[in-house]
């Protein structure tokens, strides 16, 4: 390539190299391109500022660290040459390569060589600069091909159980058989059961967070950057435990020894921002890998995300055992807690926690009434049923397993006949409505209505066929599982047996026991008893 020869040409060299390039060997290797370069700049008597390396980074993107150091360094006038391998080399998004090299090159008065590609900024008219809007195009082109390829490989091997994970879950090793199977390390497989067991207590993710690092548990990145000699060490690290960190852990399902792959993909091969499949798109294989919990904790855990209650923690670091399940009678809302100090003339004063309807409290009077309940009034009632409840069992366990399995099948075949009756009465109103839609058109055929009157009363039956036939196939998949649906009496039975001695009100007991708790009846100013309705998680209440 001819070149302007200018011994005041400051120099920096760009070289890259992506996962996707080692395929092509030696050639694309960095040494290869360095040596080359350098070897370039040194014939042409130019000064050699820096080497500015990427090292397995793609080209469709221009977050890349050494590529955004030389680009500060260009624009600072430190260098005022850029010499790439190839075009390629420098980047495969045509329209910035075209933006940097067309547009903000010339303005910052730097010069830019592709050698192999004979592309030279300073020599305007040769083929290769001609070329270069097309060289850029392909090169974005295999891209390209090539994500669409790497995409496919990885589906492949999802499919057949490989695991394709970049690096293991907390808790795992990446193993070294032909599917990369997950293997225990038992180090940080300790934190992830105890993760598991608080929230199936009842403690939330920011709180379970919070004792982390108060006991200084170390972070799954600090991790695995002292595990691999600092191989993933990152400066834009807090190194501290985050409620987002701790629901990464509890909703992975490699914990249970389930390999769940294709969860994760990209906005496209240009933009890697990720994004989160579906479920149903994810690709399973259940028993891929030794399990670090068992599937009964799991399932806690799953009860208590799915539970109404989350719990809210109090500007003291507080979560009530009751916070979350309380509703208003009237109004339906959430009961708000609130705190303050107890009368008590002599002696230390001690908090005391009690409830009012939340929408009372945040829209006035005017919504709902006042409905204040002492928290241990409630925690005094609730410990009595349970009690209570647990006695019952323990007196005759057999009995109300048998009524309660007798009640379940009752209420099954009521609802299974119910749902059959309303997808009857639906079907023949969309037979109907079918019949109706016909009629309509041939009566503007023939005349009989004005065209705007047959659009109107079209798009009228259109619009409530389409919602029934919405409704109807939601009650046929309820109907489906209804037959199968039966509530888990033998788990709440060994359940309530637990705390047949119980002295203190837990957020575990609340978690695995009650549904809600519904509180109200009359306003507090009548003095009129409060009425307490407590739901469990299994109808005891209609078979005792």
């Amino acid at each position: 390539m001819k070149s302007k020869q200018n011994k005041n040409y400051i120099v920096g060299i760009y070289v890259r190299l992506s996962r996707d390039d080692e395929r092509a060997g030696e050639s694309l290797s960095i040494e290869n391109q360095k040596t080359m370069l350098t070897k370039y700049v040194s014939e042409q008597g130019w000064i050699l500022h820096d080497v500015y390396v990427d090292d397995g980074v793609s080209g469709t993107t221009f977050e890349r660290e050494g590529v955004q150091r030389l680009l500060d360094d260009a624009k600072a006038g430190v260098i005022n040459l850029i010499i790439v391998k190839d075009l390629s080399r420098f980047g495969r998004n045509y329209i910035q390569v075209g933006q940097f090299i067309d547009y903000i090159f010339p303005m910052f008065n730097i010069r830019f060589i592709a050698l192999s590609d004979n592309i030279d900024t300073a020599n305007k008219d040769t083929t290769a600069m001609d070329m270069m809007p097309i060289t850029n195009v392909f090169n974005e082109w295999y891209a390209s091909n090539t994500s669409k390829k790497i995409r496919a490989v990885h589906y492949a091997n999802a499919k057949i159980g490989r695991n394709n994970m970049s690096h293991a879950p907390f808790g795992y090793l990446i193993g070294n058989d032909e599917k990369r199977s997950l293997v225990v390390d038992e180090e940080p497989a300790k934190i992830v059961r105890r993760i598991f067991e608080l929230r199936a207590k009842g403690m939330c993710p920011g709180q379970i967070a919070i004792l982390l690092n108060d006991e200084h548990v170390i972070t799954p990145h600090d991790y695995k950057v002292e595990k691999f000699n600092g191989k993933y060490a990152s400066a834009k690290v807090f190194h501290l435990w985050s409620s987002v960190a701790v629901s990464r852990i509890l909703k992975n399902p490699a914990y249970i020894g389930t390999l769940a792959l294709h969860r994760v993909t990209t906005v496209s091969y240009k933009n890697h921002k990720p994004i989160y499949r579906p479920e149903e798109e994810w690709v399973v294989t259940e028993n891929a890998h030794p399990a670090i919990i068992a599937k009964d904790l799991w399932d806690r855990v799953r009860e208590t995300e799915a539970s109404v209650s989350q719990g809210k923690r109090t500007k003291r670091g507080y979560t009530h055992p009751l916070s979350g399940f309380l509703f208003c009678a009237d109004c339906g809302g959430k009961m708000k807690m609130s705190w303050g100090y107890s009368n008590i003339k002599k002696g230390p004063k001690r908090i005391v926690y009690d409830f009012n309807c939340g929408n009372r409290m945040r829209l006035g009077k005017s919504y709902c009434f006042s409905h204040y309940i002492s928290a241990f009034h409630l925690e005094t009632i609730l410990l009595a049923d349970i009690r209570e409840k647990a006695g019952a069992v323990m007196r005759d366990e057999n009995g109300i397993r048998k009524r309660f399995l007798e009640h379940a099948k009752l209420l099954e075949e009521s609802r299974y006949a119910e749902i059959k009756r309303e997808l009857t009465r639906k079907k023949r109103r969309i037979d109907e409505l079918e019949k109706l839609i016909g009629s309509v058109y041939e009566d503007k055929v023939a005349g009989k209505i004005p065209e705007e009157v047959c659009i109107r009363l079209i798009e009228k039956y259109t619009t409530e066929q389409r919602e029934l036939k919405t409704a109807l196939d939601r009650q046929e998949q309820e109907l489906s599982s209804s037959r199968e649906a039966c509530a888990d009496v033998e788990e709440f039975i060994s359940r309530i047996k637990k705390y047949l001695e119980v002295k203190e009100l837990t957020r575990e007991m609340c978690v695995e026991l009650i549904d809600r708790i519904i509180a109200g009846g009359f306003p507090r100013a009548t003095n009129q008893p409060q009425r307490i309705e407590i739901v469990y998680k299994v109808d005891i209440n209609s078979i005792l």
